[in-house]
């Protein structure tokens, strides 16, 4: 499956956005998927996982209460609905993609055999 993240921006302190993932060449409710962020000078961080069927869902702990994971497998899409966002959510965000015949969440990136390009997440103080 190919994935295309779309959604970031610049945004102050406190406001939101929704990210959107499309994909093609699969259908999702086949998969697995999950929200990664990369800051500037740090490594890649999961952020939030959502299992194939839409019915667990599983997050980081600083963006717990603030950001939800969703998907929508008759548009084909991943949401990620961010609210209340703080200077340090600013990175590039990617969405990932594993076919999966379970409902386990996946939280590492190893375990993800699809990724999206990535979108640019500002949030200004």
């Amino acid at each position: 499956v190919q994935l295309q993240a779309f959604g970031g921006g610049l945004v102050q302190a406190g406001g939101s956005l929704r990210l959107s993932c499309a994909a093609s060449g699969g259908t999702l409710s086949g998969y697995s998927m999950g929200w990664f962020r990369q800051a500037p000078g740090k490594e890649r961080e999961f952020v939030a996982a959502i299992s194939r069927a839409g019915t667990k869902t599983d997050y980081v702990g600083s963006v717990k209460g603030r950001f939800t994971i969703s998907k929508d497998n008759a548009k084909n899409t991943l949401f990620l609905r961010m609210s209340a966002l703080k200077p340090e959510d600013t990175a590039v965000y990617y969405c990932a993609a594993r076919f999966d015949v379970t409902g386990t969440l996946r939280i590492h990136q190893y375990e993800y055999t699809s990724w999206g390009q990535g979108t640019q997440v500002t949030v200004s103080s």
